[in-house]
């Protein structure tokens, strides 16, 4: 068990590759705050990967070939070999990140922004839903809005109005049928 404080989770679709980072409980004796953690069996064991001492993730996605992290201040860094090297992306203050085969999704104070160059630029997506949680797989595109009711899209720019879960603190998303959200209280199969 752990008492760290985990900001950012994220995991590549269809493995048990896992990617956190936040900051170090009482009882830790981690660097904090402690950067880029891996774990490849489902989160059983961590092991540090990166950044440790440097950042703290708040934001992460990963799809098995980038991963994309916001450092909680002045923007996000990309990975291309599982978060080992890292490079500056655009400084973008997201809250939620999400990939699909059609690029980088961030959930941003001016709204749902799209990265077609591996998260160097952004421009926003018009009339998108006001989203607080974002997750991708595939072709798919899932988020969660203000109101608590969960959308999806294949494009970013055609939404479909699924499921009301109420307040949740996770999503994550298997393909465009199915995809899962969390509470304290519950987990919602959304469809």
């Amino acid at each position: 068990s752990s008492d760290d404080d985990f900001m950012g989770l994220s995991g590549v679709p269809a493995t048990d590759t896992l990617f956190t980072s936040g900051h170090p409980g009482a009882s830790s004796t981690a660097a904090n705050p402690l950067g880029l953690r891996s774990s490849n069996d489902g989160g059983v064991s961590w092991s540090d990967r990166s950044l440790e001492g440097q950042v703290d993730f708040h934001a992460l996605a990963a799809d098995g070939r980038i991963l994309v992290g916001f450092d909680g201040s002045t923007g996000l860094l990309v990975s291309a070999d599982s978060g080992s090297t890292w490079t500056p992306g655009a400084a973008v203050p997201a809250a939620a990140l999400a990939i699909t085969s059609s690029g980088v999704w961030a959930v941003t104070p001016d709204g749902l922004q799209h990265s077609t160059d591996t998260a160097r630029t952004f421009s926003p997506v018009l009339d998108a839903p006001d989203f607080v949680l974002l997750a991708g797989a595939g072709d798919a595109l899932w988020g969660i809005d203000t109101d608590g009711y969960a959308w999806r899209s294949r494009n970013g720019a055609d939404w479909q109005k699924r499921s009301a879960t109420g307040s949740v603190e996770a999503l994550t998303a298997v393909d465009y049928d199915t995809a899962y959200a969390a509470s304290p209280q519950a987990l919602y199969t959304l469809t």
